[in-house]
């Protein structure tokens, strides 16, 4: 039986090309990224041979991948191999997660079966935890940093097909929390998935008015993501800012997907001489 390979890649197009690679060295691969809740529970319900790592884009994901596998003891001794990247990139994670060897794609093939030849007997410890927002892999459950609370009535505009099974899936949607996809008058929480510059002004006087009755988290493609297109979170702060909503909270939903919450700002209490 052909070793299993855990490819991690953040480029559909790029992953199959590398897929393709693996698969000619004589091992089985699997290179789908499914949103990163279910991602992480299929490696510890079924760990691979190997996970390889690719550090040619979002280097940071991988780093924060390679911290959860690290940290869970279903997946602590599976072999991890880095692989790719621009060498201040690579420095930057090797400095944060120094063990796992690190290649290139051109010489994965001695790397990939040296580790698996020699899996870690004794695996060290986890690392510390990540500085920053890392998170699609950090350990806080998405619906808890969303903000989603029991009962609570979550509409969902504009979001990926698969998204919702993520939340629902996540074993962390707090009891009686419902996902919807529209707002109605009992939405506690909004969702708005926005995809380009066009699309945003498209729907922002809708987006105005939902911010005046609830919070509201703008969703966008983060600008180093396979999504990235021409809207950028400078644009939507600044944009919400001037039509009275603050933000006070930032989320990296997956390796694609970046939230700022946004609020109606609060009016000024009254004061003695108002």
């Amino acid at each position: 039986m052909k070793p299993l390979v855990r490819l991690i890649h953040w480029h559909a197009a790029e992953a199959r090309e590398h897929a393709k690679r693996l698969g000619a060295l004589g091992y089985a691969v699997v290179s789908g990224l499914p949103p990163a809740p279910v991602l992480l529970r299929e490696l510890r319900q079924k760990p691979p041979a190997v996970v390889v790592i690719s550090l040619d884009r979002l280097p940071s994901q991988g780093r924060d991948v390679a911290f959860v596998l690290l940290g869970s003891k279903a997946t602590r001794a599976v072999p991890l191999v880095f692989v790719g990247g621009a060498p201040e990139k690579v420095a930057g994670v090797r400095a944060k997660v120094p063990f796992p060897p690190c290649t290139t794609w051109e010489k994965i093939g001695p790397v990939l079966a040296h580790a698996l030849a020699r899996p870690r007997a004794a695996p060290p410890a986890a690392p510390a935890t990540p500085v920053g927002a890392m998170a699609g892999y950090s350990c806080t459950p998405l619906p808890k940093k969303l903000g989603i609370k029991p009962d609570m009535s979550v509409a969902l505009l504009g979001a990926p097909k698969n998204f919702a099974a993520t939340l629902l899936y996540s074993r962390a949607l707090p009891a009686g929390a419902r996902l919807a996809g529209r707002t109605t008058a009992n939405t506690g929480l909004t969702l708005w998935f926005v995809r380009t510059h066009r699309e945003f002004d498209r729907g922002f006087a809708r987006a105005v008015g939902l911010g005046a009755r609830m919070p509201v988290w703008v969703v966008s493609p983060k600008k180093s993501g396979p999504l990235a297109a021409d809207l950028s979170q400078n644009y939507i702060r600044g944009a919400c800012l001037a039509a009275g909503l603050v933000d006070y909270k930032v989320c990296a939903v997956d390796a694609a997907w970046s939230g700022l919450l946004f609020q109606c700002r609060q009016p000024a209490a009254d004061g003695p001489n108002s």
